[in-house]
């Protein structure tokens, strides 16, 4: 389950230290599962990326917020700590070794009647889905963000805000197909199919942001009539 792309920032490496060292009003607890993860490399969203979030969930207090892939159940628990334990976040994974985990670092924090957890494949349990949610948040496999986009973007409120981690694959996905390696070339094409259809979209205003292996923010457009 390791990811090789942590090791593979986009941006220069002193700003890189400087942004892992920003501070964060995480409990002991959580402060705790992070360092645990980023000592044995189990991979969860790194320090600036959780910086962002904290302080986006803390501003707008969404009460309710979906998670495709849950890992070990830290940025669910990021969600709820930043909402100062307000949010009901709904997560989705199909991995039974990292949901357990993830259930038992929920019942240590406290949060288990926070968080609900749906487990198997997200593209069974999207379609199923109902109602809105005001953040979604795709931190899954790479190369299914195009195929989850129509679902994430049905189940978006109006004013909600979607956000798709780890889109650049260490930068590479703007390179050649040719060059990329057989095994990541399902990844290379689907990412640069996800970035030329939500730019695309009059509808979507897009931002890519450069924190941890890029984060795509997508918002609704407010159209004038």
């Amino acid at each position: 389950m390791r990811n090789e792309m942590m090791s593979r920032p986009v941006i220069n490496e002193k700003v890189l230290q400087y942004l892992r060292q920003q501070p964060v009003p995480l409990s002991p607890k959580l402060r705790g599962i992070e360092e645990f993860a980023n000592e044995k490399r189990i991979p969860i969203i790194p320090h600036e990326t959780v910086s962002y979030l904290y302080q986006l969930v803390n501003q707008l207090r969404p009460t309710k917020i979906l998670e495709v892939g849950t890992a070990i159940g830290f940025s669910a628990a990021l969600f709820v700590e930043a909402s100062q334990q307000q949010t009901r976040v709904t997560t989705i994974d199909r991995f039974e070794e990292m949901y357990q985990r993830a259930q038992t670092n929920w019942q240590s924090l406290g949060y288990q009647s926070q968080i609900q957890l749906l487990t198997g494949d997200a593209a069974d349990i999207l379609p199923m889905l109902t109602g809105q949610y005001e953040l979604i948040f795709l931190d899954a496999a790479k190369a299914q963000y195009i195929n989850f986009l129509p679902e994430a973007l049905r189940l978006l409120a109006p004013e909600g805000v979607l956000l798709i981690d780890d889109v650049l694959q260490g930068g590479t996905i703007f390179e050649p197909i040719e060059s990329i390696r057989h095994r990541d070339k399902g990844i290379h094409r689907h990412l640069n199919q996800l970035l030329d259809t939500v730019y695309a979209d009059d509808e979507l205003l897009t931002t890519l942001l450069p924190l941890g292996d890029g984060l795509l923010k997508i918002t609704r457009r407010e159209i004038q009539k």
